[in-house]
């Protein structure tokens, strides 16, 4: 009997001791607000958000919601069915890539249809930090939000104050999250702002391409190797940052077994990446961008994470004639006067001046004349600040006449 009993409890021991660890319920909600109403269009957050997402998908994340080019309402409305999800998830992440603003010590993230004619209308059109902080509280493990939104803001020159004394930041504010085990990273440091690049990802969401979902890799370790590629990307003009903090425990988006462990536990990470080679290809097919150039990346690299995103553009690429043609000039052909933006007589040259009104007859313009042009109604000063001249093109051309500035 003494003899059974033993066999019953060793079976049992090896029972409970050989079932395999419940997995780590992951959800994310990915954003990419591009097509502003009443701003110039961004061109990176529809790939950036795209690019995430395929990222999250690949790290076998339980949840991935992709949205993108969202109204106010359609914001919210996403947030509120997202929440369900984050009830009884251990790790929860909000990726939003678009335009954000701090208004009397608050950040918002902005949807499609904002106007933001006064700095009072942003707690009507804009959705703030706080509503995403709130949604992500039932997380029991990691509460993570990112935000690739801290564009130099083109609201903010044209914004009324109704009251002198409150602050209108050019990007997002500093940020304390209220809950521990919450971070919140953002693309450029509190009070700075990022750039688009003249890739098909933005900077920071190249180097979170690279670190974000390493196997094994602690999120805090990530997020300072993103931290540090971008640096070195933009030659130090821009500095992500993240606001929060951790516990004691390894957590990783990526985990080899799917739990938060021990540092003891986690096996060292390599010192160099084994997509490494792929992302440095994938950055020089992208500033080509070309279907010439993604059929060479991907006879190179035919499978992996960055094959799958080259595909992705490959096809978008086919989805686009390049020979369409562009909406005729409204002016017919004259030199638009000055606007209420500020543009300047002076700025302008005295005769309208030959173009070829397609993406890439715009960009060969830009590289013969070596300057920038102006798209119709806006300030050289604007058109100055903006880098990529992929989106310069795109919204000159969408708006059906640029002229140039000469140098």
């Amino acid at each position: 009997m003494r003899a059974y009993c033993t066999i019953l409890l060793a079976a049992l021991l090896c029972g409970l001791l050989g079932e395999p660890a419940l997995a780590v319920k992951r959800v994310a909600l990915v954003i990419g607000n591009s097509n502003y109403r009443h701003a110039p269009k961004l061109v990176n957050p529809e790939n950036d958000a795209a690019a995430i997402s395929l990222l999250f998908r690949n790290a076998g994340f339980d949840v991935v919601e992709t949205r993108q080019n969202l109204s106010g309402a359609e914001m919210r409305r996403s947030m509120r069915e997202f929440s369900e999800t984050t009830r009884d998830a251990e790790i929860a992440v909000v990726f939003f890539a678009g335009h954000g603003i701090e208004v009397g010590a608050v950040n918002y993230l902005i949807p499609i249809d904002a106007s933001l004619h006064k700095d009072i209308d942003v707690e009507d059109e804009a959705v703030s930090l706080d509503r995403v902080l709130t949604l992500l509280e039932p997380a029991k493990k990691l509460r993570l939000i990112i935000l690739d939104a801290c564009r130099d803001n083109p609201f903010v020159p044209n914004m009324s104050r109704t009251l002198a004394s409150r602050s209108v930041g050019r990007g997002l504010g500093k940020v304390e999250p209220p809950n521990s085990d919450t971070l919140i990273a953002y693309a450029a440091k509190a009070g700075s702002t990022s750039a688009d690049g003249d890739g098909v990802n933005s900077p920071f969401t190249s180097a979170l391409l690279g670190s974000l979902t390493i196997p094994g890799l602690d999120i805090r370790l990530a997020l300072g190797r993103v931290h540090d590629e971008v640096m070195r990307k933009t030659n130090r003009r821009q500095e992500p940052f993240v606001y929060g903090a951790l516990g004691g425990s390894t957590i990783s988006l990526a985990s080899l077994t799917g739990e938060v462990r021990d540092d003891k536990d986690v096996p060292a990470i390599p010192p160099v990446d084994s997509d490494a080679p792929a992302s440095r290809d994938y950055e020089a097919a992208a500033k080509v961008g070309s279907k010439a150039a993604w059929d060479a990346f991907l006879a190179k690299h035919p499978s992996g994470f960055y094959a799958d995103l080259a595909r992705a553009q490959r096809t978008k690429l086919a989805t686009v004639s390049p020979d369409a043609p562009a909406e005729p000039a409204k002016n017919n052909g004259a030199v638009p006067k000055s606007s209420s933006l500020g543009a300047r007589e002076k700025d302008r040259p005295s005769k309208p001046q030959a173009r070829n009104n397609t993406l890439q007859g715009c960009l060969a313009d830009y590289v013969r004349r070596k300057g920038s042009f102006v798209p119709e109604g806006q300030s050289t000063a604007y058109v100055k600040s903006r880098s990529d001249m992929t989106s310069m093109c795109q919204f000159a051309i969408a708006h059906g006449n640029y002229y140039w500035n000469r140098h």
